[in-house]
């Protein structure tokens, strides 16, 4: 898997060690589960602490938190040397079986009326915490080992198959999931496919070590061009992740709370942000500068506009059309740019560590 853009020096030089398609199926599997993952656990402590609002509010910072350290342990676990990487992972992934099912144990459950949010934060590190860790370093790791095990191949085109795999968990929850299945079914069905998950993550970490070892490393750094990302260049791609960040939130609170209370307007502007994701890091060909910076230059002052008390939409099927067709082109324009900004492969982690962490303080701001 290359993209259409990138030269042949980057291009594998010797029979790939590992298949890119056990790689792909790995983060396709990862980012499925993740998204999986959190309706679900949500849904099942609901009853134990009702106010849906803060249920969900306390497992979104969980779960940003959660991604963030997993990001971090990719980008650290990177610059192991030799096997330590495989050996320190796969044990992880044995440990993290001691979490399965994935059920809430009821010593979590709330007594009295004290404040629930410590409490639902001890549930959800004990219930799902080493899994989602472990899923939520999947793509970055995974990407510099297929670069390491295919002599620097250009591994960008993977974090779009698992933005993909992010949309098809988000979108079959509610409509394959949900309906159909009990809370502790969704659990064991959930709990049994992270299973085969961790099975084929630990496959590709054994059968990639090879290309842990320091030499090897040494090898396909040479052999990748492109300098080391400067203090400017990581704040840049921080502040464009951020934007793009800020900007689904802040849309998302006003179409729920001023337009209309319905899940599907949590869900569009969450898949057109992980479309933008798909399209820019697919291709470059997706992202045309010219056209979508000029759409967006259009987008942002009339998306503040009708967002703010004098501009406000008030039909339902006109403001979902404006802020979609706007939230759409101004993501095209933050991933875009972070597409075209991306670096050599061995400052992978570094690099998504960075969209990461921007994307945290998007939600903060």
């Amino acid at each position: 898997m290359s993209s259409a853009s990138e030269s042949p020096a980057l291009q594998p030089t010797a029979k790939p060690r590992v298949p890119a398609l056990l790689f792909a199926a790995t983060i396709l599997l990862s980012a499925f589960l993740l998204f999986q993952v959190q309706p679900l656990i949500a849904k099942l402590i609901l009853p134990w602490f009702g106010g849906s609002a803060a249920v969900w509010t306390s497992c979104m910072l969980f779960f940003q938190v959660a991604l963030l350290a997993g990001y971090a342990y990719a980008h650290w676990i990177n610059g192991q040397p030799g096997n330590r990487q495989t050996i320190i992972h796969v044990s992880l992934l044995a440990l993290s079986f001691l979490s399965l099912p994935i059920l809430p144990s009821a010593i979590f459950k709330p007594a009295g009326g004290a404040d629930p949010l410590l409490r639902i934060l001890g549930l959800l590190a004990a219930t799902v915490g080493l899994p989602y860790f472990l899923l939520s370093s999947t793509s970055p790791l995974l990407q510099s080992w297929y670069s390491r095990s295919n002599g620097g191949a250009m591994p960008y085109r993977f974090f779009a198959l698992s933005n993909l795999g992010s949309v098809l968990g988000l979108l079959t929850y509610p409509v394959l999931v949900e309906p159909y299945l009990t809370n502790r079914q969704q659990a064991w069905m959930w709990s049994i496919t992270y299973i085969a998950f961790t099975l084929v993550c630990a496959t590709v970490a054994l059968r990639s070590r090879n290309a842990h070892g320091a030499s090897i490393q040494a090898d396909v750094a040479a052999s990748q061009p492109g300098s080391a990302p400067t203090m400017a260049d990581r704040l840049i791609w921080m502040s464009l992740a951020a934007v793009a960040s800020a900007l689904l939130l802040a849309v998302t609170n006003h179409l729920t709370q001023n337009v209309a209370a319905i899940p599907f307007l949590w869900v569009l502007p969450l898949s057109l942000y992980l479309l933008s994701f798909i399209l820019c890091f697919d291709s470059d060909r997706w992202y045309r500068r010219w056209l979508f910076t000029r759409l967006g230059a259009i987008a942002l002052p009339t998306t503040a506009y009708a967002i703010s008390g004098e501009g406000n939409i008030s039909d339902l099927k006109l403001a979902v059309t404006f802020f979609s067709c706007a939230l759409f082109v101004l993501f095209m324009v933050c991933h875009g740019e972070l597409a075209r900004r991306r670096p050599s492969p061995r400052y992978l982690t570094s690099f998504y560590l960075m969209v990461s962490v921007g994307g945290a303080i998007g939600g903060l701001l």
